[in-house]
């Protein structure tokens, strides 16, 4: 049977990301050349906690959901990551296991470089090691931002902005009026509480808050976001 290859908009989602884009070609070229497909249906387990670090990854499609047990069993999100989001390298630095489950969020598709061939890149390409550090940076300081945010912004005020990101990663106009965005990446609403370190029923609240002003509407396959700014003046705590 013929391995997996990427689909024109997988590909897409790659090399339009963010950080990959910023590589050079040649860079971007070896990467790609190393890389091999695997495709999941939703809930699949991708990687273990505990598990020997043996590929980096990219989300091409759907979202990989990143989480942990809490003491009494409960699975408990972290984050989700997007299409285009490298992911798995620190690991291959530090020599220490896996420390979370990831798991596929809907039907997702991930690019996987093998430990042995992204030390070759390394090896080949040094530039490879002064954009990792970029993307730590990158990530350190959105951890900081979201510490920042846990200290100093009310419920409502994080998760407009909670939104507001899954807008950028997964927004898509709707096709009953082109003014609203739907989110395609479906949560239910225990996974968003999680993600904003809530209860589910103080973030119910807040929804049905936004519904009534006309800045979301809650509907079964989803959220639709009506006004994307009032929905960012509410992340920068201005209503």
């Amino acid at each position: 049977m013929d391995e997996p290859i990427l689909t024109i908009e997988e590909r897409e989602a790659i090399n339009g990301g963010r950080w990959f884009s910023s590589l050079s070609p040649s860079l971007r070229h070896d990467i790609l050349r190393c890389s091999f497909v695997k495709r999941y249906k939703d809930g699949d387990l991708i990687a273990a906690r505990g598990d020997a670090p043996e590929e980096w990854i990219a989300c091409a499609r759907g979202a990989v959901r990143v989480s942990s047990t809490s003491v009494s069993g409960k699975q408990i999100t972290l984050t989700y990551v997007e299409p285009g989001i490298w992911f798995g390298d620190v690991a291959f630095f530090d020599g220490e296991r896996r420390t979370h489950d990831a798991y596929a969020h809907g039907d997702t598709t991930i690019l996987c470089v093998a430990r042995a061939d992204f030390r070759k890149i390394l090896q080949q390409h040094t530039e490879l090691y002064e954009a990792l550090l970029r993307l730590h940076a990158r990530r350190i300081r959105q951890l900081f931002g979201l510490v920042e945010d846990l200290n100093t912004l009310p419920l409502r005020a994080r998760l407009a902005k909670q939104l507001g990101h899954l807008v950028r990663s997964y927004g898509a106009p709707s096709l009953a009026d082109g003014s609203e965005i739907r989110i395609s990446l479906q949560l239910a609403q225990e996974e968003l509480a999680q993600l904003l370190g809530a209860s589910r029923q103080r973030v119910n609240q807040e929804l049905k808050l936004m519904e009534r002003e006309d800045v979301i509407r809650i509907e079964p396959g989803g959220l639709v976001v009506r006004n994307r700014q009032m929905l960012m003046r509410i992340g920068e705590g201005d209503l």
